[in-house]
Formats: C-alpha cells, sequence, structure tokens
C-alpha cells in the first residue's frame, strides 16, 4: 500500500497542472491531475485522496466554487486555493483552509500541504477523519 498523501489538483491550464503536478511528484505527493472542475468534482464523488489542491480561476467552476462543493461531500478534507492574485475576498476563501498567491514560495505552499494533510484521528463519535489541532487559514499572504 502507498503511503503517499494524495493530491488532488484541478486546474483548467494543462501546461500548468503539469508543470506542479510534477514539482509536487518529486516532494513525495501522489498527484491525481484535473483539468476540468467539473470532472474533479465527479471523481470526489468516487476517489479517496488526502487533500485538494484548486486553481481559484477557472471558466466552468471557480475554485471557491469547486471548494464549497468539495466541503459538502468531503468536509474532513483541506482545501488550499492558488491563484495569480495576492489577495482573495474572505467569501471566497470561506471554504478554503488556506490559499496561495502571486509571489508564493514553493516551499512555503509544500509546507502548508504536508501540515494540512498530517495523519487524521477518528472521532469516537463520528467515525470521519479530524485534522489534529488544525485551525482554518485565512490567507497566506
Amino acid at each position: 500500500m502507498e503511503n503517499r498523501t494524495r493530491v488532488l489538483y484541478v486546474d483548467d491550464n494543462p501546461k500548468s497542472s503539469r508543470l506542479l503536478s510534477s514539482v509536487l511528484e518529486e516532494c513525495g505527493f501522489q498527484v491525481i491531475v484535473k483539468n476540468d472542475p467539473v470532472e474533479a468534482l465527479a471523481l470526489c464523488k468516487r476517489t479517496d485522496f488526502d487533500l485538494a489542491l484548486l486553481d481559484y480561476e477557472m471558466p466552468a467552476m471557480s475554485g471557491a466554487r469547486l471548494a464549497k462543493e468539495i466541503k459538502r461531500f468531503l468536509p474532513h478534507i483541506p482545501v488550499i486555493l492558488i491563484s495569480g492574485r495576492l489577495k482573495l475576498p474572505a467569501a471566497e476563501l470561506a471554504f478554503a483552509d488556506a490559499h496561495f498567491g502571486f509571489g508564493t514560495a514553493r516551499d512555503d505552499l509544500l509546507w502548508t500541504m504536508r501540515i494540512l494533510a498530517e495523519p487524521k484521528v477518528v472521532s469516537m463519535d463520528s467515525h470521519r477523519p479530524h485534522h489534529m489541532g488544525m485551525t482554518r487559514w485565512a490567507d497566506s499572504t
């Protein structure tokens, strides 16, 4: 059984997704890439993953909306939005655990991904995994 963190990475730009997924794989993550947020949402219902990394600006569905839909089905999965913007409106971050925008250092993103995808514990009352000691991050910029 593979013990790498499984990341669902959704970006409508195939060139960007190839580049970042390659970097993530080299850093020890197992990456599932989707270029269509609607396909990604369907995949969420039938595939296990530990973290969602979503591009914010996509034509069919924004990363913020996709984050909301993912959290509706999988509330325990951490979601990171990435964008070319310095900041996003607070309402757009409501279902994201972190946001990384323009000028973000790769190591900051990797560190946050590792922290958010830490091993989960099972609550006695819900049988759903919860992250140990993690709080929501509004914005990393």
